[in-house]
């Protein structure tokens, strides 16, 4: 991440190859014959370590360009893997944590990621005799950081752009558990003739969510591990400028198709979050009565007065520029269909 200046990012979002994860091996062995040698002499432990040694300095750089109060997110799963006739826990979580520690991060409390799975066995070893069995992994964390103290808000612009990102109500009542249990995690694949034909990738809504969470309209996002550019495509559709690294250059294909689809990807998603505004409101009107506040962009009723700015701006187009860049370009108006007189409707309803 050379190119980026000292503290020039409001946050990352990220999620790196997954040390002791079969599907990785060959990245870390390419990366560092040491890691390849562990791995031919099934030195488990050894290997482990050395992966996470290529990792560390990741984190450092992640420390040098968040600028103070900016947040970096990591998504990471561990790994239980069986090694030379050993089966073992590789905690790749808390070799993160200690890291960043050490570069000089604060922590905050983590998200679990509770992925659905349609595993029909959920349990691994001898079944129903003890005690061989072990239980399965399925979840993954989101680890949350800080550089410094918490972020000011010092400028009216900043303030202004703050209030149009809020969320709403019940967004932030799901977006902010400790827990997620509705997003799934889903078996991603790559174009033949490719030295993998799978990819990590988290869920787009995933990568979304803390964008929308953490940071504001026209921040800079960062991933130091692109892959096929879904923290991209989260932060064209969230408002904000990004950035990403990937190594493996024939990704870019994949990353080219995701990022053409991304208008259309974007405003659909945007509409949903409208119209599932529009169904909670029609059903806590039914039960709660009337509202306090507006929204004043669309005109309807919102719970709290922080949502009474928020407007999801639809983007009108993306344009590839030279040098592996693109434009974007967003309506600063509320999308027309969502505008009206919507307290006279839910009080007609």
């Amino acid at each position: 991440m050379a190119p980026l200046a000292d503290e020039s990012a409001h946050l990352v979002v990220t999620s790196p190859p997954y040390p002791m994860v079969e599907m990785w091996d060959g990245l870390f062995a390419a990366w560092d014959p040491e890691i390849k040698a562990a791995l031919e002499k099934g030195r488990g432990p050894a290997a482990f370590r050395l992966m996470h040694r290529r990792l560390n300095p990741v984190w450092e750089e992640v420390h040098r360009i968040l600028k103070p109060g900016g947040l970096a997110c990591i998504n990471i799963g561990d790994a239980a893997r069986t090694v030379n006739g050993d089966f073992t826990l590789y905690p790749n979580h808390t070799f993160i944590l200690h890291h960043l520690v050490e570069a000089g991060f604060s922590i905050l409390p983590l998200i679990l990621w509770r992925k659905q799975t349609n595993a029909p066995n959920k349990f691994m070893g001898s079944g129903m005799l003890p005690a061989g069995a072990y239980v399965t992994l399925e979840h993954e964390l989101i680890l949350i950081a800080r550089k410094g103290g918490k972020r000011e808000f010092l400028h009216q612009a900043e303030k202004r752009l703050r209030r149009e990102s809020a969320f709403f109500w019940e967004e932030r009542n799901i977006w902010f558990s400790d827990v997620w249990l509705d997003l799934k995690g889903a078996r991603q694949g790559l174009a033949l003739g490719r030295s993998r034909l799978r990819s990590g990738a988290f869920p787009f809504e995933l990568a979304f969510r803390l964008i929308s969470m953490l940071s504001i309209k026209g921040d800079l996002v960062v991933d130091p591990f692109l892959g096929t550019g879904t923290t991209t495509c989260a932060a064209m559709t969230a408002g904000r400028s990004s950035i990403g690294f990937e190594k493996d250059s024939g990704l870019g294909t994949e990353i080219r198709a995701k990022v053409g689809q991304a208008a259309d990807l974007s405003n659909d998603h945007q509409r949903g979050r409208l119209t599932r505004h529009l169904e909670f409101v029609l059903d806590r009107f039914k039960t709660k009565g009337p509202f306090k506040h507006r929204n004043v962009h669309y005109g309807f009723p919102v719970v709290t007065s922080q949502e009474k700015e928020l407007l999801l701006n639809r983007l009108e187009s993306v344009q590839e520029l030279e040098g592996d860049s693109f434009t974007v370009t967003y309506s600063d108006k509320p999308q027309e269909e969502f505008r009206g007189d919507w307290e006279g409707f839910f009080a007609a309803a």
